[in-house]
C-alpha cells in the first residue's frame, strides 16, 4: 500500500502538478522534476490533476505511439482475464493504466505487476489498515494533495494517484525499483513486497522483446 514517510508528501504534490504538465521528451523524465520554490494552491492543482489525461487524449499521438499501445494492449488482455471476466471492462482498464503509466514514466507492466498483489485487480478493495483501490492507496493522501472529493475506489483517479506516489519513490531511491517498491509498501529495508512483485512481473506480465522495446524504460 502506498504509504508516506516525512518530507515525502511536498515531493509528491511537485509531482502531481508536474505530471499535468505536457509529457516530457528525449532524456527528459519524471526522476528529474523538482519541486518548486511554492507549491501550487489546492483548487490549481485539482484542476490540473482533472485536466491532465483529457489533454493528452487530445493531442495526436504518433503512429508509432498508436502502435505500440494496440501492440500492449493485445499482448495483455488475455492475461488479465483470470483476474477480469468482462472484455470491455479489461481493455479500457488497459488502455487507462498504459496512459497513467505512461504519463508517470513508469513501466506498465510494472503497474499490472502490482496491483496483481495489491488488490488483485478489485477496483472496491479496503485493507485492515484502510489502503483503498486497485493500488491500494491510503485515504492521507487525498488530504494532502487538496482533493477531498476523489474516491479512491474509481479505478482511473486510483490509478492515477498509485502511479504518482510510485513515480516519486522510483525518483527518490535513483532508479532503484527494489528499495522504491519496498517505501511504496511502508517496508522499507525489507525485500519481501520487491519480490512479490517482481515475480508477479515474471510470471504474468513480462512483456515479449517486441512489446517491451516501447513499453519499458
Amino acid at each position: 500500500m502506498a504509504r508516506r514517510s516525512s518530507g515525502d508528501v511536498r515531493q509528491v504534490i511537485a509531482l502531481v502538478t508536474m505530471a499535468c504538465l505536457p509529457l516530457p521528451t528525449g532524456a527528459e523524465t519524471v526522476g528529474q522534476l523538482s519541486a518548486p520554490a511554492e507549491p501550487l494552491a489546492a483548487a490549481q492543482r485539482a484542476a490540473l490533476l482533472n485536466e491532465t489525461l483529457d489533454d493528452l487524449q487530445r493531442a495526436e499521438p504518433a503512429p508509432l505511439e498508436i502502435w505500440a499501445a494496440r501492440q500492449w494492449i493485445s499482448a495483455m488482455e488475455p492475461r488479465l482475464a483470470r483476474f477480469i471476466a468482462d472484455g470491455e471492462q479489461r481493455r479500457a482498464l488497459l488502455q487507462r493504466l498504459y496512459q497513467e503509466a505512461r504519463l508517470a514514466d513508469l513501466a506498465p507492466e510494472l503497474v499490472l505487476a502490482v496491483i496483481e498483489v495489491e488488490s488483485a485487480f478489485r477496483a472496491d478493495a479496503v485493507s485492515s489498515a484502510g489502503a483503498v483501490g486497485l493500488m491500494q492507496i491510503m485515504p492521507f493522501w487525498i488530504r494532502e494533495l487538496g482533493l477531498p472529493a476523489d474516491d479512491l475506489k474509481h479505478p482511473w483517479r486510483n490509478l492515477r494517484y498509485g502511479c504518482t506516489i510510485l513515480a516519486h519513490y522510483l525518483a527518490m531511491e535513483r532508479g532503484d525499483l527494489t528499495r522504491a517498491l519496498a517505501r511504496y509498501n511502508g517496508s522499507l529495508g525489507e525485500t519481501w513486497y520487491p519480490e512479490r512483485v517482481l515475480s508477479a512481473w515474471q510470471r504474468h506480465w513480462r512483456a515479449s522483446s517486441s512489446v517491451s522495446q516501447v513499453t519499458v524504460r
